[in-house]
Parts: structure tokens; C-alpha cells; sequence
């Protein structure tokens, strides 16, 4: 599923402004912030932990973070050791 290395980006509605950050589904050794930059460049959708798809365009910084992609996140730290408090860390 995902590791350590995933980062927050945020969330563009086709109607309106960004409304939160979501985490970035990585698999293995796979860099989250390779992931989101390489799709900047590309215009290539990610994929969010809570199943969401977008192509990141803004900092996600200023925004909220999903609580669905926290809890996701939350969960799978329970199960695996060595994860940070939060995928930015």
C-alpha cells in the first residue's frame, strides 16, 4: 500500500477553489514528492488514500488536511511500525 514518503497535496474540484490537502498513495519504496512533481509536469492524475483523483496544480500547505485520507492514514500506522505521525514527517 504506502509508506512513510507520502506527502500532502491538495484537492481541485472541477467547480471551485481547493477545499483540503489529500495524502498521495505510494507503493514501496516510491517518493510521494516525486509522485506529485512528476504529475505537475505531466498533467497526470494521483490518487488519494481516500480514493480521490486529481492533478495537483497549488501548495497544498494552506489548506486542511482530508480527514478521511488521515484516518486512512492513521489506521495503517497502527499496523506498521516505523511510520511517522504525519506522511509529511
Amino acid at each position: 500500500m504506502s509508506n512513510a514518503t507520502e506527502t500532502r497535496t491538495e484537492y481541485t474540484p472541477q467547480t471551485g477553489d481547493p477545499e483540503c490537502s489529500h495524502i498521495v498513495k505510494t507503493d514501496g519504496e516510491e517518493s510521494a514528492a516525486a509522485k506529485v512533481l512528476q504529475a505537475r509536469i505531466d498533467g497526470t492524475p494521483l490518487e488519494a488514500l481516500c480514493g480521490h483523483r486529481w492533478i495537483p496544480s497549488r501548495d497544498p500547505k494552506q489548506l486542511p488536511l482530508c480527514t478521511k485520507c488521515k484516518d486512512i492514514y492513521d489506521t495503517y500506522r497502527m499496523f506498521n511500525d516505523g511510520l511517522n505521525e504525519t506522511p509529511n514527517e
